[in-house]
C-alpha cells in the first residue's frame, strides 16, 4: 500500500510539473501569436494548434492534479452529516465509481486513438493518435490516484478525509 501511495505521490509531482510547463509554453506561444499577428502584421500558423493540443493536456493533467488534492468541486452536504463508519463507504463507493469511470478513460482513449492514427494535425503535421493519446494517459494517472485512495480508504488510513 505504501508503494501505491509513493506511486500516487511521484506522479503527482511529476504531472504538476508537466502541467506548469505547459502553460508556460501555452502563455509564451499566445503571447509570440498576438505579437507576431498585431505587430509584424504576420501570423504563425501554428501557433492555434498547439496551443489547442496544450490546452487539452493542460485541462486532462490538471484535473489528475486536482484529483489528487482533493480540490475538485463537490456536494458534501450529505456527506458531512453521515456518521464515521458512513463516510468510510461513501468514500469507498465514490473512489470504485472513479476508478470504473477512469477505465473507461483508459480504454475507450485508447480504441479512439487506434481509430484515428492514421490521421495528422493540419499545421504542426503531428500525428492525431498523439494528441487524443493524452486521454488514456491522463486516465491512467487517475487510476494510479484512484487505487492509492481506495486502499487507504479500506485500510483505513487516520488522515481526516486529506488522504494524500
Amino acid at each position: 500500500m505504501e508503494i501505491l501511495k509513493a506511486l500516487s505521490r511521484r506522479t503527482n509531482q511529476a504531472v504538476e510539473i508537466l502541467v506548469s510547463s505547459m502553460g508556460m509554453a501555452m502563455a509564451a506561444i499566445v503571447g509570440a501569436q498576438v505579437f507576431s499577428r498585431y505587430v509584424l502584421n504576420h501570423s504563425l500558423f501554428w501557433s492555434e494548434e498547439l496551443a489547442r493540443v496544450l490546452l487539452i493536456g493542460l485541462t486532462f493533467f490538471g484535473a489528475t492534479v486536482a484529483y489528487y488534492r482533493k480540490a475538485h468541486p463537490g456536494v458534501d452536504g450529505v456527506y458531512r452529516r453521515l456518521p464515521p463508519l458512513g463516510r468510510k463507504w461513501a468514500d469507498i463507493l465514490v473512489t470504485v465509481s472513479g476508478i470504473g469511470l477512469f477505465w473507461i478513460m483508459i480504454i475507450r482513449g485508447i480504441e479512439f486513438s487506434w481509430f484515428v492514427r492514421l490521421q495528422i494535425t493540419p499545421a504542426l503535421g503531428l500525428p492525431k493518435w498523439v494528441v487524443l493519446g493524452l486521454v488514456p494517459v491522463s486516465g491512467l494517472v487517475f487510476m494510479i490516484h484512484g487505487l492509492s485512495f481506495l486502499f487507504q480508504d479500506i485500510i483505513g488510513s487516520k488522515t481526516n478525509g486529506n488522504r494524500p
